[in-house]
């Protein structure tokens, strides 16, 4: 039975951008958890792990101050915090122990520019009013690059602040930059490139909560390293090897195993960390591979 003290509560957006992706990601790394309708704790059963679902940019401060272990949370909310309450950039490590940037939450920080405006890049801002929802981001951008500008901030669908007559340019988060462009804004440049990442509590740990976070650290490592990967199984001629070796994409060295009866043929067994298009298998059987298997790879332990 896992004692109370030894669970580690972790917190994860209640509904964004990476809510479902952490989810998955705990439940690939084998967690198991109940959750009732309309509750926003989910309860871990064969792991000592509890979700909180909670706002986002209250994720870092429930980490800080060791309400929670761990928190999954994007680096511009981390950035954004850290920045608002004063600390420089070498305290950040001191209150928000980055342990994994992870490869999901992709987007940045950027400028907008109204197409038919006055202002289309960073060099005309002066007298200007940026509308943001990250005033600290925003701000710090302005005292290093000592422009005297304007910062009006703005909660959701920053997008409409120009048409409103709030601001003269905008600086939000762009994944796809569709929103800015059907509300005819240019996108400029970017002030942080931000993704997904888990923070830890810089509040020492009892050694069982540690083992326990150092081993979910070890099952996510192996999930999202095997995130593109496919394990590929082929025949080919001996002679053939060479060639196959260089056309498998981000691969080490395949498995090469006999065939019963065959002297000139084997069996290639590989895992190739990238992307395996069609146009691959298709130069592998130019290069003399046959009977080839393409299957996705679960997880790995390194």
């Amino acid at each position: 039975m896992i004692d109370k003290e030894t669970r580690i509560k972790i917190a994860i957006q209640k509904s964004g951008r990476l809510t479902d992706h952490s989810l998955d990601l705990l439940q690939r790394c084998g967690l198991k958890y109940t959750r009732a309708r309309d509750q926003l704790i989910c309860f871990g059963e064969n792991m000592p792990l509890d979700i909180l679902l909670v706002r986002d940019d209250d994720i870092p401060a429930l980490v800080r101050d060791d309400v929670c272990d761990l928190g999954f949370v994007g680096l511009n909310i981390v950035e954004e915090t850290r920045l608002g309450s004063g600390e420089d950039n070498d305290s950040e490590t001191e209150h928000f122990s980055v342990l994994r940037r992870m490869d999901y939450g992709h987007c940045r920080l950027s400028f907008g520019y109204p197409e038919d405006g006055p202002v289309q890049s960073a060099s005309q801002l002066n007298g200007r009013r940026i509308a943001t929802s990250y005033p600290n981001i925003v701000n710090d951008y302005l005292k290093r690059e000592s422009v005297d500008a304007e910062v009006v901030e703005f909660s959701g669908a920053v997008e409409i602040a120009p048409s409103l007559g709030r601001a003269d340019v905008i600086c939000d988060l762009v994944s796809t930059g569709t929103t800015m462009a059907a509300h005819k804004i240019r996108e400029g440049e970017t002030l942080l490139e931000s993704e997904a990442v888990i923070l830890q509590t810089p509040v020492a740990l009892p050694a069982g909560k540690q083992q326990w976070i150092d081993r979910l650290m070890q099952r996510i490592d192996g999930v999202m390293q095997v995130r593109e990967s496919k394990y590929i199984m082929m025949h080919a001629p001996k002679s053939a090897l060479a060639r196959i070796s260089e056309l498998l994409p981000g691969s080490e060295a395949p498995t090469v195993l006999p065939l019963e009866g065959l002297d000139d043929i084997v069996a290639v067994h590989v895992v190739c960390r990238e992307t395996v298009f069609w146009e691959t298998l298709e130069n592998l059987k130019g290069a003399g591979a046959s009977s080839v298997l393409v299957v996705p790879v679960e997880k790995m332990l390194a």
